[in-house]
């Protein structure tokens, strides 16, 4: 590279914008001089304390701030968790696309639901290719993963290169396309690489990751056992290869296929239309024409297999689904393993399977896409990276992976754990986290991005907890005196026809402060909430010991 510009003191600066200490929200910044570019952007499943909220998304302030600099955004595959928040994010910062085939027909889906085709500007690259954007040169590198055409990133900049992983697997015997181009990874090793920035996701896991192969294996034993039974396999709605080995395995036993769940639905589409996917003819029939064939051929591909309350399968389960109920002699196979924290919802939709009579397997149905880690030792042996810097997983996970490179020879002072919003700057002499920019999580709910915050959050928990009580009074607008009321309404504190005794005394105890204020010629309204606030919310506590949200409302007559 450049000599010249290395020694003008230009440091290359890394800023992972979220995916750092969590699973998910995968958005990382590289910036070098005038430019930057973004790796992945991505959102993340709210947590149970997140009330109403549907996803969350990652903080792009930094971004924002320095627009003049972002030169587009590089994407590694088309997980929810690496692509999910684009379409909120191009609204602010419209630069333009760049990723593998499947990858981009899985954002412009996205971007149709948006109406965002139009003014975004979207580039198609192949495995191999290398593109120039300002003072970076991407170069896309073949890598496996549970979806085709994920990628590792070589980033060179003047400062050196940067190898990104992305989320990857070493898969000899990948279901569709080649194995992970590990010769080109042993190249860059060759020529000098400054920084490996390697998914973590498995590094607690010894060995190595079965190939998505095996998994065919497996169903192919399981169809066996089962023949006579209608068949349900529950996955991720991206796992395009399950699905291809599962199409696979129904076809051998002569059993017509059917694909429920919006998500999959989408994603097998366009994989077809792109040919990532081969579906022999007249297997695959739409869910209407299912009547037409006896359930002991009918194979149905859902979404839901991590327990979410809206996908097909939790419909299926809990008998709301408007065409298909699940039954004694149906069997479920669960080919994914939950996501961590989502356990509980998972155990619920299986027990409601079993009480339902059906037979449901949830054991060696699948495989990981994350590498174990002698893959990680692998890769990090061919790239000899003079920095290590892991990413993608929680705390623990991005720990495992520190001591995997220490176990490799890299210098402990030369391993990195970063959080989200952590500047890094480095160079080939130096590297060091030299500050923090801001980072966090934006919430979406329904239509509002943003719109719903903590405080607001708070008001939700306070009244999932406690309920509310509101308060109406009328004063009179002349000589102040209370005309009406007070009334209490109260929801989710008690039931009120069991407790009129409670809610008239607390209506007596609201009266006497009141009238106490306005005897003494208090009629500011923001002094007579207050006084009703703390009169209520006392006698509440002594009597309920609970702490319900209070509303006072005065109303002028």
């Amino acid at each position: 590279m450049k000599k010249k510009e290395n020694n003008s003191g230009s440091k290359l600066k890394i800023i992972p914008l979220g995916g750092l200490e969590q699973i998910g929200m995968n958005i990382t910044a590289f910036e070098y001089e005038d430019s930057i570019i973004v790796v992945d952007c991505g959102l993340s499943f709210p947590a149970d304390d997140m009330l109403g909220i549907d996803l969350v998304i990652p903080d792009v302030t930094y971004l924002k701030d320095n627009l003049d600099k972002v030169k587009g955004f590089m994407i590694t595959h088309g997980h929810e968790d690496h692509i999910g928040a684009l379409p909120y994010v191009l609204r602010d910062i419209n630069v333009p696309i760049y990723a593998t085939r499947l990858t981009m027909g899985i954002i412009e889906n996205k971007l149709r639901e948006h109406n965002l085709m139009k003014g975004t500007k979207r580039k198609v690259v192949k495995f191999g290719q290398s593109i120039n954007l300002g003072q970076f040169r991407v170069e896309f590198i073949r890598t496996n993963h549970s979806i085709v055409d994920a990628a590792a990133l070589a980033i060179y900049s003047p400062a050196g290169v940067v190898v990104h992983t992305g989320d990857f697997k070493v898969d000899y015997t990948p279901v569709f396309g080649d194995a992970i181009d590990l010769q080109r990874f042993a190249e860059l090793g060759k020529k000098g690489v400054l920084a490996l920035m390697c998914d973590s996701t498995n590094a607690e896991r010894p060995g190595f990751t079965p190939s998505e192969r095996t998994v065919g294996k497996t169903f192919d034993n399981l169809f066996e056992e089962h023949k006579n039974t209608r068949i349900f396999v529950a996955t991720f709605a991206s796992n395009v290869d399950r699905v291809q080995q599962i199409i696979n395995t129904a076809y051998k036993f002569g059993k017509k296929v059917c694909v429920e769940g919006r998500s999959m639905v989408s994603i097998i589409e366009t994989a077809r239309n792109l040919e990532c996917i081969h579906i022999p003819e007249n297997t695959l029939i739409e869910i209407d024409q299912m009547k037409n064939y006896p359930d002991d051929q009918q194979v149905i591909i859902t979404t839901g297999s991590q327990g979410e309350s809206m996908a097909a399968l939790s419909r299926m389960a809990n008998g709301m689904h408007r065409k298909i109920t699940i039954g004694a002699g149906d069997t479920v196979i669960f080919s994914s393993n939950p996501i961590p924290g989502n356990e509980k919802s998972v155990t619920k939709v299986i027990n409601e399977l079993l009480r339902k009579g059906a037979d449901v397997i949830f054991q060696d149905a699948h495989v990981s896409g994350h590498a174990c880690q002698e893959e990680i030792k692998l890769i990090y042996t061919l790239v000899q990276p003079k920095y290590a810097i892991p990413v993608h997983g929680e705390y623990k996970h991005l720990k495992a992976q520190a001591k995997i490179a220490q176990s490799l020879g890299i210098d402990k002072e030369n391993i990195f754990i970063l959080s989200s919003g952590d500047v890094i700057e480095l160079d080939e002499n130096s590297a060091k986290v030299t500050g923090k920019v801001p980072t966090g999580a934006i919430l979406v709910d329904g239509l509002g991005v943003g719109d719903v915050g903590n405080v607001v959050l708070r008001d939700r928990q306070h009244l999932a907890e406690d309920g509310i009580m509101i308060v109406v009074m009328s004063l009179d607008r002349y000589n102040s005196q209370l005309v009406a009321g007070p009334d209490i309404v109260s929801r989710g504190f008690v039931y009120v026809k069991e407790s009129d005794e409670l809610i008239e005394e607390a209506r007596h105890t609201v009266d006497e402060a009141i009238q106490k204020c306005l005897d003494r010629g208090i009629t500011d309204w923001g002094k007579l909430k207050n006084t009703t606030k703390d009169a209520l919310s006392d006698y509440v506590w002594k009597k309920t010991k609970r702490r319900p949200m209070i509303l006072p409302i005065i109303m002028e007559v």
